[in-house]
């Protein structure tokens, strides 16, 4: 039996591909196929686009993917929600679809878009949102760089942004969110219910939480006389607490503790004048609570 996985293919591919990997997986992708190699015997993978992964996986001809939680929701598929990844393309963080307007519009909320004309890609929920507004506009579906589009072909846009550069760059100014989202490993219904298929969806939801919580942290471990313990230990923020054990030298200890990675040059100056010795600081691929 092998479980049936899809990968979405574009601005997450590599993301994805490099969680996987972290997670202990090692997925290779080639521009010539649509079926990556994976080095799991029990798994078979296929590159979907992110739009059309959850209709795939609801109708069964995928076991499970992974896709935003924003086009499940734009589809209505009725899929199994397994796991929230909160990665994204560069900030490893959710995304917001923004309704944006020209910098010289007028317009200051949605309220101000009656009778207007919306592009986006996100049609059937720009129009759940409009609904749930009170507002009646047209709302067109945009094939592409959406940005460019206000304000000759549109009055606004609903587009997807993690850090606002691009819209800034279109003096494009953002009025609301429309809705956030974050990647999500979805399930068939009936892949749940298998047993098999369930047990493998779980090792794999622990083993890519795992590579999540790994994500811009590192170990690190050193000595320190025990007369220093107390110093070092006041300059170290850990995970839980450092794990502290005796070396052969009874007058010696070593500290094992888990650090965000933006802190250690920081920290390992200050642990040094706390007396540590012998730090080593090292990478982690997944942190498993």
């Amino acid at each position: 039996m092998k479980l049936k996985l899809g990968i979405p293919k574009g601005s997450l591919e590599n993301a994805t591909v490099d969680l996987f990997r972290r997670a202990g997986f090692n997925i290779t992708t080639s521009s010539r196929s649509y079926f990556p190699i994976v080095d799991d015997p029990e798994m078979e993978c296929m590159l979907i686009r992110a739009q059309e992964m959850a209709r795939y996986v609801e109708d069964g001809i995928l076991d499970a993917g992974l896709t935003g939680l924003d086009w499940v929701s734009e589809v209505g598929a009725d899929v199994e929600p397994v796991a929230n990844l909160i990665y994204a393309k560069q900030s490893f963080g959710k995304v917001r679809w923004v309704l944006a307007v020209p910098e010289s519009s007028p317009v200051q909320s949605v309220k101000d878009l009656e009778g207007k004309i919306i592009a986006t890609e996100l049609v059937a929920t720009t129009k759940r949102y409009l609904a749930a507004n009170g507002v009646t506009a047209k709302v067109e579906f945009s094939w592409g760089a959406t940005e460019v589009k206000p304000p000759e072909l549109a009055d606004a846009i609903v587009e997807v942004t993690e850090t606002g550069s691009s819209l800034r760059a279109n003096k494009l100014r953002i009025v609301e969110t429309v809705l956030e989202s974050n990647t999500q490993l979805i399930a068939n219904r009936s892949s749940w219910a298998d047993d098999w298929k369930r047990k493998k969806l779980e090792d794999l939801k622990l083993l890519l939480d795992g590579a999540i919580a790994a994500l811009g942290k590192v170990g690190m471990m050193l000595n320190v006389h025990k007369n220093n313990l107390d110093s070092v230990l006041q300059v170290l923020p850990a995970l839980k607490r450092p794990t502290v054990s005796h070396l052969s030298d009874g007058e010696w200890l070593a500290v094992n503790t888990i650090l965000d990675e933006s802190t250690v040059r920081t920290i390992i100056p200050r642990l040094k004048q706390a007396g540590a010795e012998g730090i080593v600081e090292y990478p982690l691929n997944k942190i498993v609570m």
